[in-house]
């Protein structure tokens, strides 16, 4: 029987972060090699990350980031994994899939390697249920529906912005869980998706996760992290928080659960604790922000809505630290980026062939 041809194989390109050679791909290979990656490569442009023979890919450095951005580069983040959000940035497609470079395929209950793409993929091209919790969770997957009592009206359900998967023996835990549960692995395999209620925050992870650009992709910013800023590791959860209110107010929906990938390597907590130490302090304040944060009508855009969240960002917590000052200006600073990159209309025909990766191979 000749193979079926992978969901979306045009209309989806996968992001990588990486400082190191991609060896990990070898793993993946069958299941990502179909698909165009976009690498963005942190820290010292000048050394050269190896990637596997046979991917069909382009790689940015930091040269390419600010040959390409110019003053506006200044949005992306440096020695922390929040640069891959350049790689949204510059996507033509219209579905985004993005993976870190320590993680690798994992295996279902049954011993069956988990095609984590194929399923963020279904996840995506179906309906996610924001408005009234359906109690056995999706109701649109194969062999489960509508439970009684689920109004006929809504049963169409909202469109899916976003697909948040989970992992396999390292949890994605913050550094005072890690250091007081060093050998903790999650063995625990939930066959579930569900959509998150509307009203109701989550801790994003980017680790394994998947969106609809088009949707919601200028919500998709990682922030302002690492080096010269006085926080780290919230840069997933920041974007994570941000998407939310924006997917509550225009109505989309994000879908957490299946599928598993296997995250192979804990980061050292030591390290990670001077990284989130501002932010376990913040979060206290930034959450209940989020919690509280409203859109008004008039902001129709994901973009509209995410410059109104930057103002509000500015008005309401530059309070607990300059810094917040600083990130919402790069938040403007992004969708001016963004916008650049991905004219609409006329607009199109300026963009210039010449701004492509220095690297692409097939």
């Amino acid at each position: 029987m000749a193979a079926a041809t992978p969901l979306l194989k045009d209309e989806l390109d996968i992001v990588i972060p990486t400082i190191r050679n991609l060896d990990f791909l070898e793993m993946w290979r069958p299941f990502f090699q179909p698909y165009h990656l976009i690498i963005v490569q942190d820290g010292d442009p000048s050394k050269t990350i190896k990637v596997p023979e046979g991917f069909d890919y382009e790689l940015y450095n930091r040269n390419d980031i600010n040959r390409i951005l110019g003053p506006k580069a200044s949005c992306i983040s440096f020695k922390d994994s929040a640069c891959r959000c350049f790689g949204y940035m510059v996507s033509k497609k219209k579905y985004i899939y993005t993976i870190d470079d320590d993680c690798f395929v994992a295996k279902d209950p049954s011993g069956k390697e988990i095609n984590a793409l194929e399923q963020h993929i279904k996840n995506l091209l179906c309906p996610s249920t924001p408005h009234f919790f359906n109690t056995l969770y999706d109701p649109y997957r194969e062999g489960a529906d509508f439970v009684r009592g689920y109004p006929f009206s809504m049963r169409e359900g909202a469109p899916t912005a976003v697909s948040h998967g989970l992992w396999l023996n390292i949890p994605d835990y913050d550094a005072p869980t890690q250091l007081v549960k060093p050998h903790e692995r999650n063995t625990r395999y939930v066959d579930t998706v569900m959509t998150i209620p509307k009203g109701t925050l989550f801790p994003m992870c980017g680790m394994n996760l998947a969106f609809d650009r088009e949707l919601i992709g200028p919500a998709m910013y990682f922030g302002l992290m690492g080096d010269g800023q006085p926080i780290g590791r919230y840069d997933d959860m920041w974007a994570g928080w941000c998407t939310k209110v924006i997917c509550d107010h225009l109505g989309l929906g994000i879908k957490t659960g299946l599928p598993y990938i296997w995250h192979s390597k804990a980061s050292n907590p030591f390290v990670n604790l001077k990284k989130e130490y501002n932010g376990i302090f913040w979060q206290e304040e930034i959450i209940p922000f989020f919690q509280a944060a409203t859109l008004p009508k008039e902001c129709k855009t994901v973009q509209q809505c995410y410059l109104e969240l930057s103002k509000q960002v500015k008005d309401k917590l530059s309070k607990i630290d300059p810094y917040f000052t600083k990130l919402g200006d790069a938040m403007v600073t992004w969708i001016e980026a963004w916008d650049e990159l991905n004219p609409t209309g006329e607009n199109l025909a300026k963009l210039s062939i010449a701004d492509g990766p220095a690297k692409a191979a097939k």
